[in-house]
Parts: structure tokens; C-alpha cells; sequence
């Protein structure tokens, strides 16, 4: 999960992913289940202020005895880091988030059709979110990593003084949610840190933006693709979107330097600043920001008004121009001209996947084969490198994996 964001205030558009790698705590002893117990009777009056019945507080702490461990480690560990711009793309936009997108893309067209007209907001858009956010839904399916979301927001409220107030304001807010029976509490799961649903909503901002697009009472992210995708379409409109027009553009830039701030395309291309891909700009009057974040010796690109409505999902250019970049591959685009700068030899998604697969034959690697370089896969390729005598930068690179097929 990327870097995120912490919302400034509780009404934010922020999704609940957007705070878990801020959501820390420092190491300590475990907790006593009897003081989180205490916490959870103690809390009940302030939910009940809140607007929430006591049948429903009640009904939902029913099973819940002790703080959840699983939060309480993310919490503790989850790692601050600045990822190269190759490592946080390759693992977000590849041949298999653009293959599944375009799969769902033909599978949901009729409400996708309901959902743009509706909300004037870009399909390819939102099936990019959907993708970043759940891997288009597969996240759920995965019981190591969807929690119950009262336990983890009242584990965090009790046991990180540092978010409580951010936690007790979202629980509120989940309480809530279970009280207006869009969801019942066996099926109110998310992330560790809170994030609900398909396309990953914290409680409040789900409280702001959900929608029963489906039209059968319930404002279901969880299980209704329809109400999912047409309330990010809905966060995205009451943030400023511009129905018909890009997020952006890839460019070429001329040496030399450039001008900061906003400009107009028109402006932009005066300066030398035209399409990669050699097409003229559709509107040449909007205002754009040039950025350049892998330095002026990889792609360039002018970011327009949508770009910064994307960030409403999650304040980070990075997740901006993924979901950007995804969105138009998704649409049929070929990808970047100007490639990211990588210090090796690209793998695709499924050469990604052989290389774990090869690492776990070496006992080097117990994660799933899901074609994503994280940590674990990063020490096991470092591991293997050590171990033949390789420079141990652990890139998951052809080279390393023509070694592993060799060996």
C-alpha cells in the first residue's frame, strides 16, 4: 500500500487507505484485554451522543472481547518509505491490471453507461480506482487482510493514542452505517485501518458519497459493483471533475529550463512542450501544471484540472498518475513513449509471478504469487543474488531470472 495522506478534518474524501501507512504507534507491551474491554463500555456513551442506538453499539460489540493483534502490529510497523518511480508503477500499472480492467470493462458496460451519463465522470477512470483500491475486488476475498472494521477502529481507538481521535470519529461513523442496515456487522469488513468496500471508503467519506446505484435500498460497496463504482463517481463529481475531458498528457519537454506553475496548453506547446504520442492537445485553452517525476530525462506530463480531482481519492501524484496512466491503457492507449528509468530489464506481470515462484522452489520466498514486488519478494531476490554471487540490489529483474531458470 502506497504512502497516504492524513485527512486534516473527518469529513475528508480521503478513502481510509489514504491514512493506513500514517496510522502509527509505538512499539509496547499488549495491551490488557479487560482496559480494552473498559474502552469499549466507556465508548458506548459517546456513540450513543453521537446519534447511535444502544441496540446497535451493543449488537455490534457483541463478539468483540479484545483489541484485534493484526492492527495493532500494522499500526506499530507499517514502513514509511519513497519507492523509485519504476518500483511504485511496475506494480500498479501492468499487462494484468489493464487486461482484468478491460475484461470488466465489457462485463459491467450497462451500468457503466448508467454510471458515466449519471456522474459525467470517465469509466476507464473508475475501473482504474477499482483496480488500485481492491485489485478490483480480489482484496476482499482475502482473509489475512480484510478485518473486521469495528474491531480494527476501536482497537486503533483504544490502542494508538496518537490516531484515537481519528479512529473514535470513524467508528461513530461505522456505527452508523451498520444502523441505517446497508450492511449488517458480519459483512462491514475492510482494511486494517478501516478502508471499506470495493473501492476502499472510509466511514465518513462513505457517510458523504455512497450511493445505491443498483436501486435495491442498499448502499452496498461491498458486494454491488454498480453502487462501488458509482460512488467514487460520485466523490469525484462533488470534487470538481470535468466531464469530458482527460486528467492529463504525456509530453515531450525541449532542454532547457521551464517555467513553473500554471499555463495554458497553448502556452505549454508555445514553450516547446508538445503531445509524446505527436497528437495536438484537444483543449488548448485549459490550464495545466507540467511534472516530471522521475527527473526531466524520463516521462514528462502536463496534469489539468482532473488530476488534482483524482487526488481527492488519495493526496499523492504518484496514485494520481497511476490511476491516470491505468485509466488510458485500460481505454486502449499503448503506454508511455518515454519509459520510466529502471537500472534493469523490465519482467512483465506474468514473468514477475515465474520469478517468485522460482524463489519459492529455492526456499527463499513464502508469499503468494501475485506478481507484486514488495518486501518479501525484494529480500528474497537479494537472498538469491548473495548466494550466486550477484550485485545485491534486489531488482526483480531479467537477469535474476534468467539465473533462476538456469539454476
Amino acid at each position: 500500500m502506497s504512502v497516504r495522506n492524513v485527512a486534516k478534518h473527518f469529513t475528508s474524501v480521503m478513502t481510509a487507505a489514504s491514512l493506513s501507512l500514517a496510522l502509527l504507534m509505538p512499539a509496547g507491551p499488549a495491551f490488557a484485554d479487560a482496559g480494552f474491554r473498559q474502552w469499549v463500555a466507556g465508548f458506548r456513551a459517546t456513540a450513543l451522543a453521537g446519534g447511535v442506538s444502544g441496540s446497535v453499539y451493543d449488537q455490534a460489540f457483541r463478539d468483540i472481547k479484545e483489541p484485534d493483534p493484526v492492527v495493532l502490529d500494522k499500526a506499530r510497523t507499517q514502513p514509511e518509505f519513497t519507492a523509485p518511480a519504476w518500483d511504485y508503477f511496475d506494480n500498479r500499472v501492468h499487462d494484468q491490471s489493464k487486461a482484468v480492467g478491460q475484461q470488466m470493462a465489457k462485463k459491467w458496460k450497462p451500468w457503466l453507461d448508467r454510471i458515466e451519463a449519471r456522474f459525467g465522470v470517465d469509466r476507464y477512470i473508475l475501473l482504474a480506482i477499482w483496480s488500485m483500491e481492491s485489485n478490483y475486488g480480489e482484496i476482499l476475498k482475502r482473509d489475512d487482510i480484510m478485518r473486521n472494521v469495528v474491531r480494527s477502529l476501536a482497537t486503533l481507538g483504544y490502542g494508538d493514542p496518537k490516531r484515537s481521535k481519528y479512529a473514535r470519529t470513524q467508528l461513530v461513523a461505522a456505527l452508523k452505517i451498520l444502523q441505517t442496515g446497508d450492511i449488517d456487522e458480519s459483512h462491514l469488513m475492510g482494511s486494517w485501518a478501516g478502508a471499506m468496500g470495493q473501492t476502499q471508503f472510509i466511514p465518513t467519506s462513505y457517510q458523504h458519497y455512497a450511493v445505491d446505484m443498483d436501486g435495491n435500498g442498499k448502499r452496498d460497496i461491498w458486494n454491488s459493483i454498480p453502487d462501488a463504482l458509482a460512488t467514487s463517481a460520485n466523490l469525484l463529481k462533488k470534487n470538481g471533475w470535468q466531464a469530458g475531458k482527460t486528467w492529463g498528457y504525456e509530453v515531450t519537454i525541449p532542454a532547457g529550463k521551464l517555467p513553473a506553475g500554471s499555463k495554458t496548453l497553448a502556452q505549454w506547446q508555445a514553450l516547446g512542450v508538445v503531445r509524446a504520442n505527436g497528437k495536438p492537445f484537444k483543449n488548448p485553452t485549459d490550464k495545466a501544471t507540467l511534472k516530471v517525476p522521475d527527473g526531466r530525462g524520463g516521462p514528462a506530463f502536463l496534469m489539468i484540472r482532473n488530476f488534482s480531482v483524482i487526488k481527492a481519492y488519495n493526496n499523492a501524484d504518484k496514485y494520481a498518475l497511476a490511476v491516470g496512466l491505468l485509466a488510458d491503457e485500460i481505454a486502449g492507449s499503448s503506454g508511455l513513449v518515454q519509459d520510466w528509468h529502471r537500472p534493469f530489464t523490465k519482467l512483465s506481470f506474468e514473468e514477475r509471478q515465474e520469478l517468485q515462484k522460482r524463489l519459492s522452489q529455492h526456499g527463499l520466498y513464502d508469499g503468494k504469487f501475485d506478481g507484486k514486488i514488495g518486501d518479501g519478494t525484494k529480500t528474497a531476490i537479494m537472498t538469491y543474488q548473495a548466494k550466486v554471487g550477484l550485485t545485491q540490489d534486489g531488482y526483480p529483474s531479467m537477469e535474476v531470472l534468467k539465473w533462476l531458470r538456469q539454476k
